[in-house]
């Protein structure tokens, strides 16, 4: 297939949702894109400031995770000409990481003459992430709801869904980054079972309001204790923005993913006005400099463009 240029585009996700934590993630309209080709030798080009200091070797995730499909495959791992640019930004809570594994997956795949299914490669990518909800949300867009396989080789049980007409998210990216794996770290090993059945419930209400449209569940069903109440300490703001948003035109909030971006639901530019307002006034309270995105829902998930040399 060394006659094709292959272009993917992926959508940004949020994942947890508050409650939902590793099980409910939603595409957003704001995109990396991939462009790989087979090539004599490997080279990798990465546009813009969100890529900045991102290897640009074989070390390189997108590298990795294209040359395992190729090996997964059976067939020789060839050299790759990859080039990538992004517009969410890294670390941030907005699934970079997944971004870059569903875009790889899907163009070697396609390179690779298609050998496996995009169900298939959404297993690949939920073991390769850890956890299902950004990476089904980047490869299929909309809200998705899945959980982790009980046994290794098994597919991801998963549902897709479109999110609610008019819903929108106000994303407040703090300017500093926060690794995922420090804040697992901050989350305890153990938790009460009055805990634990809080975010049963709020969880299921939560895809039940979203899987039927009602956005005025949304503030009460996206309380959680499992993790951001333990998060909050990492990221100065967000229990006041968590406790107080839906008081300032807010449908709902939630840390996005491990953080540090805070995302609050509004569905009419009135919403939107009042949250702004709200969140510049905690922000500056806190001395934390910041970015506001206005970000839409995304419904296609991975899209794929093939270019013959």
């Amino acid at each position: 297939m060394s006659g094709q240029r292959v272009k993917v585009t992926i959508p940004a996700s949020t994942a947890n949702l508050g409650p939902g934590f590793d099980a409910v993630g939603m595409a957003f309209q704001l995109y990396s894109v991939v462009e790989m080709e087979i090539s004599e030798r490997t080279t990798v080009e990465l546009v813009g400031k969100e890529l900045q200091g991102t290897p640009a070797d074989k070390s390189n995730l997108l590298y990795q995770v294209a040359a395992g499909l190729f090996a997964e495959a059976g067939l020789a791992v060839p050299g790759l000409a990859i080039r990538a640019s992004s517009e969410a930004p890294l670390t941030r809570g907005l699934g970079s990481s997944a971004a870059a594994i569903v875009g790889a997956l899907v163009a070697a795949n396609q390179l690779a003459g298609e050998p496996f299914t995009r169900e298939e490669l959404f297993d690949r990518a939920t073991a390769l992430e850890g956890h299902p909800d950004n990476v089904g949300a980047a490869m299929f867009g909309g809200i998705i709801v899945a959980t982790m396989p009980q046994e290794a080789g098994e597919t991801v049980p998963y549902v897709r869904f479109t999110p609610p007409v008019g819903l929108q998210a106000l994303a407040i990216i703090p300017d500093f980054m926060l690794e995922t794996q420090k804040a697992r770290h901050v989350l305890p090993q153990v938790y009460s079972k009055e805990d634990v059945v809080y975010n049963v419930g709020h969880s299921s209400l939560l895809v039940a309001a979203l899987a039927q449209g009602r956005l005025d569940l949304m503030g009460r069903a996206m309380s959680d204790r499992l993790h951001q109440p333990y998060r909050a300490k990492l990221v100065p703001g967000l229990t006041e923005i968590l406790e107080k948003a839906t008081e300032h035109g807010a449908i709902g909030a939630a840390l996005s993913g491990a953080g540090p971006t805070i995302l609050c639901f509004f569905s009419s530019e009135e919403e939107k006005r009042q949250l702004s307002a709200f969140v510049d006034r905690v922000m500056n309270g806190h001395g934390i400099a910041y970015r506001e995105l206005i970000l839409q829902p995304d419904d296609n998930g991975v899209q794929v463009e093939i270019h013959q040399r």
